[in-house]
């Protein structure tokens, strides 16, 4: 390995420093010895050297600058060399350059996603000290907060410099010609202070614009006033009509405030004072809190969970079994993307390695190739090192090239990811920047190292004998078990890839394939913007929601109209504690279901089969509701009692009924297609809030009555404006979009893969058959018949990739126990699967090798015989 130490050392500038030093000592010992041979003294004949040498340190100096200008001469030579070599072989220029490109843009499209997802902070200030405040029961899911324990929160605590919160709604804008939905929020107190932003223009809220019966104001979004207001500089003082009702501009937010949800354009003020904001009962806002400086995430937990046992004392009924929740902001906004962004990262570091393996092996067959040049060198009186170092420059210009190449393919790639993921979270923010260059640049350097050290090494060992054995007649083979075990490499890695991408695959399959519960064909949905003020007057709002169902219902081509807070199929999580009324009191188990809210009509709609009981029916606002339940509530809650029907439930905290059951339904996937159908409570209220999603079945199209049922509710509520409206089969498959990405990018990086091993594959036995032509054509010469030297290599190929199968399955069992977590309805270990990919790789591989098989079969031995 002293040839390799010697590459090091020429890469080293200290190099240099230590070689002129031994260099000058020499000289000076050696004129020393001289002097003293001719009589003098030790001591003279050093002294006399010292002084004949001249001044030790200009010459150092000046040698140094001669040894760099050298060393610099001798790389920028290499790299003309290295330029002028790759251009005389173009079609192998090429195929490395695309190919590095590909590994290298794949990765570093990914790594930049995964750097704006995941890696950098969120844009805010200080923005690791954000946390998400919820609370929660014993038995219930997290909620939103009720501002006044909001407030209460923010005044009793000691670890937050202040906590505020928000609550979003659709609204119609009617500042145009036609009203138009617009995403607003309704914010605490404190608002900009805790997210650490000021106003681009303007200023922010007032303390008297908090109050009841303070001044109107609102602030917009950098969007919307250039897209509505044109960029006017004079924006501050003009109006925002929201329905009947204008609002004064105070202030544009930044570009640069990236709300946590992105649609929003408009924020209002709270007034926190208000007889709404005071009930402990009302969990509407999302609470954000900034953590003081140096407190941890432990002890804002602790002081919270002290200060809401002091308000359990304080407010038994309603906060005694109530808890606190902080996680950070980062965690909640990006903990759904992680595994996947992370399995995307290492998905895309294999088929990196297969890019690396493959060129390695190109290198090796084209360093194999150019024996004679290099042995012709090392007879001129290069060095190992010098052979490899020149191997190693021809291998950067090919990484330099395609790293540059790599970054166009990661630009495309980039662009592409956020259009296709605009529902993930934070994907408008990858980009290529500073930290991917960077990031591009070390991943050159990598592949650099590991495509061409191993030809480097092997090149200049072998260059000298492998030019001997090149000469000689007898010479009939060529070892080239390496090029086959980094083939069997790729292969193999292939294996894995695939095994992987064909369980999502069969995963989707056995998604859809399910049977949902209802019906979710012929489905329209969409939802008409309302202002949770109308919440005020319940009497009104249900008038309102009911008389459009009926005027829809009423339209050509509809069978049945519907409304509901979540769509069926759609993952949406809201459970509740209930108790039967009828039971032995604090006794009794409770009983967690799925809590849905949807209209009388909801079941016939989605055609919901009716199990027992009767279907339930429109009730006066202040008569006990009608409740219906599906099966698994009834056989695992209430198997004991002889008649579900009949029975009244109230919520587990004890308060009031909560509804009668009428009947029962059948289970349906409520929660998601991947979820099992769990206990579900459905009460049957039409307008639990002021934009439920309203269902309609069509007899035709969904699509086809879009705009008869939009031109319906217009001409019903003129300044109410339609959105959302999509077909209930697209908006299960949205739900499922970032499994639909996982399965198509791993099928995608899969597919490069098994075709970068082909091409290794093809490659490496066409590689194979130049080496062995002369064998071939003796074989030929004494009666061999083709098919048999068709038969040899097309095994040797089939030999090599069933060997690597098998390691790529022991890989795979591995990796797609990784992905069981991502799975559904298929095993990680799933033998159809499997054998599936075994067949189709070694199908390709099949096909990959028998071309240079059936080429070896047409060598002519007559030309091959006379040219020996």
């Amino acid at each position: 390995m002293s040839w390799l130490q010697r590459l090091w050392n020429t890469f080293r500038p200290e190099r240099v420093h230590g070689d002129i030093d031994r260099e000058i000592s020499f000289h000076i010992a050696e004129r020393t010895d001289q002097l003293r041979s001719e009589g003098m003294s030790e001591e003279e004949a050093a002294r006399r050297a010292r002084l004949q040498f001249g001044n030790v340190t200009v010459q150092s100096e000046r040698t140094r600058d001669v040894d760099i200008a050298l060393w610099a001469e001798a790389h920028v030579r290499n790299v003309r060399y290295a330029v002028r070599t790759l251009s005389r072989t173009p079609g192998f220029t090429a195929t490395a350059v695309l190919t590095l490109a590909l590994g290298i843009g794949a990765n570093s499209a990914v790594f930049s996603a995964l750097d704006a997802v995941l890696l950098r902070p969120l844009p805010f200030p200080n923005a690791d000290r954000l946390m998400r405040l919820s609370q929660t029961q014993e038995t219930t899911a997290e909620t939103n907060i009720a501002p006044v324990r909001l407030e209460d929160w923010n005044r009793l605590n000691s670890t937050f410099e202040a906590i505020t919160g928000y609550g979003m709604e659709d609204a119609s804008e009617t500042s145009g010609d036609l009203p138009e939905k617009v995403r607003r929020a309704f914010v605490a107190p404190r608002f900009l202070e805790v997210w650490g932003i000021a106003p681009a223009l303007g200023r922010g809220f007032a303390p008297n614009e908090h109050q009841a019966g303070g001044p109107s104001a609102v602030l917009i979004s950098d969007r919307y006033w250039r897209r509505r207001l044109s960029g006017n500089p004079n924006v501050l003082g003009k109006t925002v009509r929201i329905g009947s009702a204008p609002f004064p501009i105070i202030g544009v937010m930044p570009a640069s405030f990236l709300f946590p949800d992105r649609s929003v354009d408009l924020w209002f003020p709270v007034a926190m004072s208000n007889q709404l904001a005071q009930v402990r009962y009302a969990t509407w806002y999302l609470g954000i809190g900034r953590l003081k400086a140096g407190v941890t995430l432990e002890q804002a937990r602790a002081n919270l969970a002290a200060v809401q046992a002091q308000l359990g004392e304080q407010y038994p009924e309603t906060d005694r079994k109530m808890r606190v929740e902080v996680m950070p902001l980062k965690e909640i906004t990006v903990s759904n993307i992680r595994a996947s962004l992370w399995l995307l990262f290492g998905v895309v570091s294999v088929l990196l390695l297969i890019t690396c393996t493959n060129i390695a092996a190109l290198l090796l067959s084209r360093a194999t190739q150019r024996r004679q040049e290099i042995s012709v060198r090392l007879s001129l009186g290069a060095t190992r090192a010098t052979i490899a170092a020149q191997m190693l420059t021809e291998t950067c210009v090919l990484a330099l090239a395609g790293g540059a190449m790599g970054l166009l393919v990661a630009a495309a790639a980039s662009a592409a990811l956020r259009f296709v993921a605009t529902d993930l979270p934070r994907m408008d923010e990858i980009a290529l920047d500073v930290r991917t260059l960077l990031y591009t640049l070390a991943l050159t350097a990598t592949v650099t190292l590991l495509c061409g050290l191993l030809p480097a090494i092997r090149t200049s060992r072998d260059g000298l004998a492998g030019a001997r054995n090149e000469a000689g007649r007898t010479h009939v083979s060529t070892r080239s078990s390496l090029q086959w075990l980094l083939v069997g490499g790729q292969v193999a890695l292939s294996v894995t890839l695939l095994a992987g991408a064909g369980l999502f695959v069969r995963s989707f399959q056995e998604l859809w394939r399910l049977d949902p519960g209802f019906e979710p064909s012929r489905v329209l949905t969409f939802r008409v913007s309302g202002s949770y003020g109308e919440m005020s007057d319940r009497n009104r709002l249900i008038q309102r929601i009911d008389g459009m169902i009926e005027e829809v219902r009423a339209l050509p081509g509809v069978d049945a109209v519907a409304t509901t807070i979540f769509l069926p199929g759609v993952p949406a999580q809201y459970e509740s504690a209930f108790k039967v009324v009828e039971g032995r009191g604090d006794t009794e188990t409770r009983m967690v279901a799925e809590s849905r809210y949807v209209s009388p009509e909801y079941f016939r709609t989605m055609q919901i089969p009716l199990a027992a009981g009767q279907p339930c029916a429109r009730q006066p606002l202040n008569a006990t509701r009608d409740v219906m339940v599906n099966r698994t509530f009834a056989t695992r809650y209430l198997s004991e009692w002889s008649s579900v029907v009949g029975l009244h439930l109230s919520t587990g905290d004890g308060g009031s009924p909560f509804g009668r059951i009428v009947g029962i339904v059948g289970d349906a996937r409520e929660r998601g297609l991947d979820s099992d159908p769990g206990p579900v409570v459905y009460s049957c209220f039409s307008a639990p809030n002021p934009t439920p999603y309203f269902l309609v079945r069509t007899r035709g199209e969904p699509a086809a009555i879009a705009e008869t049922v939009r031109r319906k509710i217009k001409e019903l509520e003129p300044l109410r404006a339609v959105y959302d409206i999509a077909p209930l089969e697209e908006r299960i498959g949205d739900a499922f979009a970032q499994n639909r990405m996982r399965m198509v990018l791993l099928v995608l990086f899969a597919t490069t893969a098994l075709s970068l091993a082909c091409v290794g594959l093809y490659g490496t036995l066409s590689y194979v058959v130049s080496q062995r032509r002369r064998e071939v054509g003796l074989r030929l010469a004494l009666g061999a018949q083709r098919r048999d030297i068709i038969r040899q290599f097309l095994m040797k190929g089939l030999r090599v990739a069933g060997f690597a199968c098998v390691c790529g399955l022991v890989l795979a069992s591995a990796f797609t126990r990784v992905l069981s977590r991502m799975l559904y309805g298929v095993s990680p270990f799933d033998p159809t699967t499997l054998s599936a990919v075994t067949a189709i790789v070694l199908v390709v591989v099949m096909i990959a090798s028998l071309l240079p098989a059936i080429r070896a079969s047409r060598l002519d031995p007559t030309h091959l015989l006379r040219d020996e």
